[in-house]
């Protein structure tokens, strides 16, 4: 018999005998194999509607995530709700130039969201107010940081500022080495003054007042220090790159993809008023601390971040891309739990012990907190919580209500 023939008898007698077996079955070859069954496609909300499931349904116990939304309200910030007088009697108890040169206003009672799977299975209080939300305004400027990164308009977050700023006196002297990770990272140790506002007047270090003005001067990158000055110098900068308002950048590029409302506001001071290209624009703040900020509701906030959970992603577009997020997820060499502005990282479980090491905290005075934890697939936003280790009692009991 001609070999050919033989071949092809031979694999007709194989795919035969393969397609008498059974599924199910085994054959002398090994067991059959099981289809992978295919994930569902993650749910991303519509703009006006954002669906419910029972905290059963979304593989939570419900009386345990009750627990948890009553230690919230339980535990609501004391102090009063007038703004502009809780920032008296805070920061304006221990700093200079504490007057507010941007807008304040009473904020609403304990609220909050939780989401799992993408479903929300808890809600309480006033979700739909646009609240002051603090330092989480920063991690929105590094958002649009970001963004301009994506777009080519920064080359590389390693490069010197000042190569982007076109105004002088502001990346001088000991500012020259200063770069976009620095400013990013909170590591810049800038000097100087900007809207009116010295750097060593923000959370001032020193013995005596006469000491604070004189500060010591630290090598760019190599100390990490919170400065709100130094924020809003990376605000004025990304407006000189963009060349376009931020708020403005911010709502086309982010907000209105993912169906935020319209009723978030992202304000700057009453002298930080700027022309670029023969336009008047505002400078933003990265925060609350002299007033202006990001107004904004929970809803919004839960949005923002659940794109974040998703890795940037909305439905079919890749609005962050990943490489932006897994540097602002580094940790920085000078404080291992913090990334870019505003990415609180839970490095050695020190922030939160009661939560997943991979998660992440946008944080705010008041407290504002956006959560994000990859682990169990959650999302919670919890607004006017008290200080101390109450977020991480909070945290403990929403992922303790996971059931599967």
């Amino acid at each position: 018999m001609d070999k050919k023939i033989i071949v092809i008898v031979c694999a007709s007698l194989m795919l035969g005998a393969a397609a008498s077996i059974a599924p199910g079955q085994a054959s002398r070859a090994g067991p059959a194999l099981k289809p992978t069954p295919a994930l569902p496609a993650p749910y991303f909300p519509d703009r006006f509607d954002w669906k419910r499931k029972t905290p059963e349904d979304a593989g939570m116990d419900a009386a345990k995530l009750d627990e948890a939304v009553k230690y919230a309200i339980a535990n609501e910030n004391p102090g009063p709700k007038d703004l502009a007088l809780d920032l008296a009697l805070t920061f304006g108890a221990r700093e200079p130039f504490d007057t507010l040169i941007g807008p304040a206003r009473e904020r609403a009672a304990a609220n909050g969201i939780v989401i799992r799977h993408g479903y929300v299975v808890a809600e309480w209080g006033d979700t739909k107010r646009p609240d002051m939300t603090f330092s989480v305004t920063k991690s929105f400027l590094s958002t649009v940081v970001g963004l301009a990164w994506q777009k080519g308009l920064i080359r590389d977050v390693h490069d010197l500022a000042r190569d982007y700023m076109p105004l002088p006196g502001y990346f001088d002297g000991h500012n020259a080495t200063i770069t976009w990770d620095h400013l990013l990272r909170q590591t810049s140790d800038w000097q100087g003054t900007l809207w009116g506002k010295p750097d060593w007047a923000d959370r001032p270090e020193g013995a005596a007042p006469a000491d604070w003005p004189n500060r010591k001067l630290y090598e760019p990158g190599s100390r990490y220090k919170y400065n709100d000055t130094r924020v809003n110098l990376l605000a004025f900068l990304a407006l000189q790159v963009w060349r376009r308002p931020l708020p403005v950048v911010l709502r086309e590029e982010v907000m209105d993809p993912i169906g935020a409302s319209n009723t978030w506001r992202w304000t700057g001071y009453e002298n930080s008023w700027v022309e670029i290209d023969g336009q008047k624009m505002q400078s933003v703040s990265g925060g609350g601390h002299f007033g202006g900020g990001m107004f904004i509701s929970a809803w919004d906030l839960a949005r923002f971040g659940y794109l974040y959970l998703r890795n940037g992603r909305w439905n079919d577009r890749q609005i962050i891309s990943e490489p932006w997020i897994k540097m602002a997820r580094t940790p920085g060499a000078a404080n291992p739990g913090y990334g870019f502005m505003n990415w609180y990282l839970n490095t050695g479980r020190k922030a939160s012990p009661s939560a997943p090491e991979s998660s992440v905290c946008f944080v705010g005075n008041g407290a504002n907190i956006v959560y994000m934890d990859w682990e169990h697939d959650l999302v919670a936003v919890v607004r006017w919580l008290k200080g101390g280790n109450a977020l991480d009692e909070f945290l403990g009991r929403v992922i303790a209500a996971v059931t599967r």
